[in-house]
């Protein structure tokens, strides 16, 4: 079966690309997990990221930013000592300040979907490339959606790692020509 050459052997990466990755996703929740886990693999491998993942909705309650905009010194104490996530200061704040800046985005917009969603007018963009080497790093709705965000408050949304964000959460289809996937996204 021939898939996404990033996908590479490792059981982890096969399924994420398999069952996930490209994938429209409209859960607010999950949205906001895939929007700070893309943060926190700024500067990582995303198999890094994904070998913690469990263990950063363990750290994170499931990734409710309800809670996390409640985490205070002690909390935040604990997170910097738990061995299960990345554990940097900057990623751990930003996590904290981009929960409060979500539920403004939520509570503005009347869902955290309908706004990420309309800077691809609600639909994905679907690209078939015939490699890798094809695929951009951004493009300008990640730009402007970088761009929004972190007028919204946001942090570690540079417009790479949006870009990450939209492939991941199937705003944007980059599987490539000859991948599996490319039938069936």
């Amino acid at each position: 079966m021939t898939r996404c050459g990033w996908a590479t052997t490792d059981p982890l990466y096969i399924r994420y690309h398999d069952e996930e990755w490209g994938v429209p996703q409209h859960d607010d929740r999950k949205l906001f997990e895939m929007l700070i886990l893309e943060g926190a693999q700024a500067g990582l491998s995303w198999i890094t990221i994904l070998r913690k993942r469990e263990a950063y909705r363990k750290a994170f309650d499931g990734f409710d930013p309800k809670k996390i905009v409640k985490y205070d010194a002690k909390k935040r104490a604990a997170l910097l000592a738990n061995e299960g996530i990345v554990r940097n200061r900057l990623k751990i704040d930003a996590t904290i300040g981009n929960a409060r800046a979500f539920l403004e985005v939520q509570e503005a917009e009347g869902s955290f979907d309908r706004f990420i969603w309309s800077f691809v007018d609600g639909e994905p963009i679907v690209k078939r490339r015939r490699t890798l080497k094809d695929v951009p790093a951004t493009t300008a709705e990640s730009d402007a959606m970088s761009k929004e965000l972190k007028k919204r408050g946001f942090r570690f949304v540079g417009s790479t790692i949006m870009y990450a964000f939209m492939q991941a959460c199937g705003l944007v289809d980059d599987h490539v020509r000859d991948c599996f996937r490319a039938r069936k996204v």
